[in-house]
């Protein structure tokens, strides 16, 4: 279990802004399936349904490490069965990711997607009325979320979603064993239980949270082993 006590910070396949190809364009793919069949998902829904009760204007969302734009499909597709006019920006620092998901989400005339980096001054410049992050945030170290945060206090006028995973000892071994037998992504593979480790706690989040002053905020575990974060 000792393992399990603290956040690794090991890096990802993924990390590697220059990864593209088939490599990455198999990824992406097998990652919006394991998390619509996992329901990890439903976890950012479900967030956006408590800041937007009784919503009429029209909302901009910013989706902060947007992979192959996954999510952005499902948000358009719940808004819209919601009635819930939206305006959504995919943001990636990896531009083969984000010709991927262009390509994926070009069905939808109210997703765009942009290559930026979160840390520019060209981006903390941006607002929007949500700000989300799914299976982004254990990319980064506890101080830099500490900075991250704060920063979307300032850019987020409604509220910020982060979905991101649970540290915990059935999560990696279940992850692991599933894109063992079902992937065909070595990326997948490996980024896979790997993410689990770097994950957080709920402790870990309070603490992030204590560091970047945000003193008002939800937090809810969900499944699949997930932390909604909403602040």
């Amino acid at each position: 279990m000792g393992r399990f006590s603290q956040r690794s910070y090991e890096e990802e396949l993924m990390d590697d802004l220059e990864s593209g190809g088939q490599v990455i364009d198999q990824t992406l793919k097998e990652l919006e399936t394991i998390n619509r069949l996992l329901g990890g998902n439903q976890v950012t829904t479900n967030g956006l349904a408590k800041l937007l009760q009784n919503s009429k204007s029209e909302i901009t969302i910013a989706d902060l490490g947007c992979g192959g734009g996954d999510i952005l499909k499902l948000v358009a597709k719940w808004a819209a069965k919601e009635n819930i006019k939206i305006k959504m920006i995919g943001y990636d620092a990896n531009p083969n990711i984000v010709a991927f998901a262009r390509e994926n989400c070009k069905a939808f005339s109210n997703i765009e997607f942009e290559t930026k980096d979160i840390f520019s001054e060209e981006f903390k410049a941006l607002e929007f009325d949500i700000i989300l992050c799914t299976l982004f945030t254990h990319h980064f170290h506890d101080d830099a979320l500490a900075d991250i945060f704060q920063q979307f206090k300032s850019q987020a006028k409604i509220g910020v979603i982060i979905n991101d995973l649970h540290r915990h000892w059935f999560a990696y071994h279940s992850i692991k064993i599933l894109t063992k037998l079902f992937s065909k992504s070595e990326m997948v593979q490996y980024d896979g239980p790997l993410s689990v480790l770097r994950s957080f706690s709920r402790n870990d989040l309070e603490s992030i949270m204590k560091k970047a002053q945000v003193e008002k905020y939800q937090l809810r575990w969900m499944w699949a082993f997930r932390w909604q974060l909403i602040f």
